[in-house]
């Protein structure tokens, strides 16, 4: 990464829909800048080799490659650029196979743009921090490689980071939400989600309009025969 440049980013994600969400959320943090969204492995190696991105946000699932062997590509090919999961794979070894490649960090879908972002900005203090100690000196001590690595453990849950979520949005209740609407791909509307929640209709249809203003689920009216149309949530499909 250049001195007082945006971090580059590379999208790779061969559902467009979700790679154009993974742009809208990297472009609303500041000092970062998508520089090429990458939909198959072709693409992909075209893009690392003309933009030398300094960060990658990486699936795992594509119909021609398989995201871990990009990963490796990466790793031996492209050194100098980071890597971040960002995928539907929630399998352990999925996992462990991401942390032992090296990647910054690894976050399921669907995202929502509060996670992502604390991830985002602990990767622009850790290059700030990285980019300093180069510039200071080639060797550090003790002190300097503990400050660096702190740069990369995320925050607590708890506290501070309750702060990401706006008045009246709960953590456990919001999860609820999301696996509901996991388990019913055609859609639900406030009512039917307040029925399977066990809360009332104002509080379903909260956290459902959180949802939607966060891009991870869709609404759209539906017309019955009689009374008001109404608004069916379906969680925007994903790979």
């Amino acid at each position: 990464m250049k001195q007082d440049t945006a971090i580059q980013v590379l999208v790779i994600e061969d559902d467009v829909r979700i790679a154009e969400i993974n742009r809208r959320f990297v472009e609303r943090v500041d000092g970062y800048q998508v520089v090429g969204v990458a939909t198959n492995e072709t693409e992909a190696k075209e893009h690392l080799a003309i933009l030398h991105p300094d960060l990658v946000l990486l699936d795992v699932y594509f119909p021609d490659m398989d995201g871990f062997e990009l990963l490796q590509y990466i790793h031996q090919y492209h050194d100098n650029t980071d890597v971040i999961m960002i995928t539907a794979a929630k399998e352990v070894r999925a996992v462990k196979s991401a942390v032992r490649s090296g990647v910054f960090d690894y976050i399921v879908k669907p995202v929502m743009f509060d996670r992502f972002q604390e991830t985002l900005l602990r990767y622009r203090a850790f290059r700030k921090r990285l980019d300093a100690l180069m510039k200071e000196n080639p060797k550090v001590d003790q002190q300097a490689i503990d400050e660096l690595m702190q740069s990369i453990e995320p925050k607590s849950l708890d506290g501070a980071d309750r702060a990401n979520f706006p008045k009246g949005i709960d953590k456990l209740t919001l999860e609820k939400v999301q696996s509901v609407l996991d388990q019913h791909q055609a859609g639900l509307t406030a009512e039917q989600m307040s029925q399977k929640i066990g809360c009332s209709r104002t509080t379903a249809r909260r956290y459902l309009e959180y949802l939607v203003a966060q891009d991870q689920v869709q609404a759209d009216l539906s017309y019955g025969v009689v009374g008001r149309p109404e608004r069916i949530y379906r969680p925007v499909q994903r790979t």
